[in-house]
């Protein structure tokens, strides 16, 4: 276990590189795979791996900034003030989103969801992926003492249970051909997106350290 500053500074920054690059790859594959099958679940899962690797970018930056002694704290506020408005508002437009593409598709607009072999898998790679990431930053932000870092560890351990639910959505659909059981996994987004979105909006995802 790291034991100075730096050695922490520096796990922090090499968690959130990881994050960034899982998620970049989660959110292609899930987006390409959610449009290819019509799963409207795959399709916001994927929206939402996106504002994941915004937040993790932001953050990783800032450890890396003290880490290197180029910390501007000027700068870095602003810079996640704007990052946090930025997600916060795709965040909302994704539940938005979601909650018309739902309704269509419920009352028998648009296609129905497919089976996805793709989403299954990334869904449950994810599973076991965010899980790890999340609490891997949440005991280094905790030794650390940084309320950025654990405010992303807390949004990557959701990102894991949206995992969950689209997961089960695309198995349902899959194994008992409950096509309905998508647009459904979709819902569950929508209540972490308003409330991710709004605390983004205003500048309470991330605290100054």
């Amino acid at each position: 276990m790291p034991s100075t500053r730096a050695e922490l500074l520096l796990r922090g920054v090499r968690l959130e590189i990881g994050t960034v690059l899982w998620n970049a790859i989660e959110g292609i594959i899930a987006i390409i795979a959610g449009v290819m099958a019509s799963s409207v679940a795959l399709i916001g899962f994927g929206i939402d791996s996106f504002v994941e690797t915004a937040s993790a970018a932001v953050v990783g930056w800032r450890l890396r900034a003290e880490l290197t002694d180029e910390a501007d704290h000027e700068r870095t506020e602003t810079l996640e003030r704007l990052t946090g408005r930025i997600a916060g508002a795709l965040l909302l437009a994704l539940a938005a989103y979601i909650v018309v593409d739902v309704g269509r598709r419920l009352l028998g607009f648009g296609a129905e969801a497919r089976e996805s072999t793709v989403g299954i898998v990334v869904t449950a790679i994810s599973l076991v992926v965010m899980p790890l990431l999340g609490w891997a930053k949440l005991r280094t932000a905790t030794i650390l003492g940084s309320p950025a870092l654990r405010a992303d560890a807390y949004e990557t351990i959701t990102c894991a249970w949206l995992s969950l639910t689209t997961l089960a959505g695309l198995l349902l659909n899959s194994v008992l051909g409950w096509s309905w059981a998508d647009p459904l996994a979709a819902l569950a987004i929508v209540p972490l997106a308003v409330r991710e979105g709004v605390e983004g909006w205003r500048g309470e995802g991330h605290e100054p350290d």
